[in-house]
């Protein structure tokens, strides 16, 4: 590729820290504050890049500075290029977990985060005591806007999409496990289908919506369906709902077992074929070559898989 010196000499690399401060925060304040300048620096910065770029690139709305189409198609080319002139010109010092300072804000349903959290931490504090890590709960729809916003490091989970600025590492495959209270769900020997549709479900979903979940759609292909007797948005009331009556609920392992061990829970294996969940790790590229980041996943690889 030809460098363009004459035109690229027009533009300072702080306005491109700048469009990527303003396209995290949505807002001159704190875009100001996350580079460490003032605010009329950054509403001058702002300016020149509407200048530069011949477009609004940020509108003011209710819920903050929303990017402009062209904005939003630049976003992450722009923060590929910082982290390219970071690693290039700051030179990252090799990574030491025993001394390092540093958050990482990652993502994950709470299913992965009841068996991935507890581990990652208790490791963590042995060999790296600086590092902190905020846990944040999402899914595969909100996932890549926050990877793409800055406010998720790494989002662990079922992904299947994502753009040419996003990496994808599989951890495992996941499958499921039927629980129910013994003392009030009586089975004994073979877990029928017959019986798996005797009770009352508890199903993990969005209580907005119709009660609908995987299992759903597998039994709507052989022309069965289920009472589904609650619907929660939270991984972690399973158990407690399973205690509290004859009800069944379809679980994703390996979280399943740890319910049913924890709660004393009896565990079968779901009486009809339901797919596979595929469990990746997602960042954003342009913490690919960071050493920090590396550590990271190699770490949660090292764990879940």
């Amino acid at each position: 590729m030809t460098i363009d010196h004459v035109n690229l000499g027009r533009l300072d690399l702080n306005l491109l820290i700048a469009f990527d401060a303003l396209a995290i925060e949505g807002s001159v304040t704190r875009a100001a504050r996350r580079v460490g300048i003032g605010q009329s620096a950054m509403s001058h910065a702002l300016s020149r890049l509407r200048v530069l770029m011949e477009d609004e690139l940020f509108t003011r709305m209710p819920e903050g500075m929303l990017p402009t189409p062209r904005a939003k198609a630049l976003i992450g080319p722009v923060r590929n290029a910082l982290a390219a002139a970071q690693q290039i010109l700051l030179k990252h010092q090799p990574f030491d977990p025993i001394s390092a300072s540093r958050t990482f804000f990652i993502g994950m349903p709470d299913s992965i985060e009841l068996v991935l959290l507890p581990k990652l931490l208790a490791v963590a504090q042995k060999i790296a005591p600086g590092i902190i890590l905020r846990a944040r709960r999402t899914d595969r729809f909100q996932a890549l806007d926050q990877i793409d916003g800055d406010e998720l490091h790494l989002a662990v989970g079922e992904f299947n999409q994502g753009g040419m600025h996003h990496k994808r590492r599989g951890l495992f495959k996941a499958n499921y496990l039927c629980l129910f209270d013994g003392t009030q769900v009586p089975i004994a020997g073979d877990f029928t289908l017959e019986d798996y549709l005797a009770y009352p479900h508890v199903l993990l979903g969005s209580i907005t919506t119709k009660p609908h979940g995987v299992v759903d759609d597998a039994l709507a292909a052989i022309g069965r369906s289920r009472k589904v007797g609650v619907t929660t948005e939270h991984f972690i009331s399973v158990p407690y709902l399973l205690k509290s009556g004859p009800m069944i609920s379809t679980c994703v392992q390996p979280a399943a077992g740890i319910f049913a061990t924890e709660f004393g829970l009896n565990a079968k294996s779901p009486p009809l074929q339901l797919p596979n969940i595929e469990v990746s790790m997602l960042w954003h590229a342009s913490y690919d070559t960071d050493p920090a980041h590396q550590w990271l996943r190699g770490l949660i690889v090292d764990i879940l898989s």
